[in-house]
């Protein structure tokens, strides 16, 4: 967990400060581009500043009453220190006070219980992409 969250900053950013820390964690053997989605402009897109630098990125998408969020990510250095279930919190809690009824994301098969311990559960719907296996998990916001 994190020794002292008051270090920790969750800000709005830019959906190409996102980019380098997608590229970096999530797709290192794609191209750049391949982390940039058509939809960025679109979205809400979140960073975790740790001591002014940026470690952890996620972006949302609301479509009518659900939201989507993507490329979650945290620098390998940060990782294990709970940053990304505190942006994982900010986001569900967006949700909630947007009054949305359903957040979901593709997550990587090996990701599944890290979202479970957020009261997210499998659709049963899964798919490969580059050569990953994904499923689509979610929580009803009622």
């Amino acid at each position: 967990m994190i020794s002292n969250y008051n270090k920790m900053k969750i800000t709005s950013i830019k959906a190409s400060e996102t980019w380098e820390i997608r590229h970096k964690v999530m797709w290192p053997d794609q191209p750049f581009e391949f982390v940039q989605l058509e939809e960025d402009d679109f979205g809400l897109h979140f960073g975790v500043y740790a001591q002014e630098k940026l470690v952890s990125v996620v972006s949302c998408f609301i479509v009518d009453d659900e939201m989507q969020f993507r490329k979650l990510a945290t620098l390998v250095d940060y990782q294990g220190k709970g940053i990304a279930s505190l942006l994982l919190n900010h986001i569900l809690k967006l949700a909630k006070d947007k009054g949305l009824t359903k957040v979901w994301c593709n997550a990587r098969n090996n990701k599944k219980s890290f979202y479970e311990k957020f009261g997210m559960a499998s659709s049963g719907k899964t798919f490969i992409k580059s050569d990953q296996e994904f499923l689509i998990m979610e929580i009803l916001l009622l």
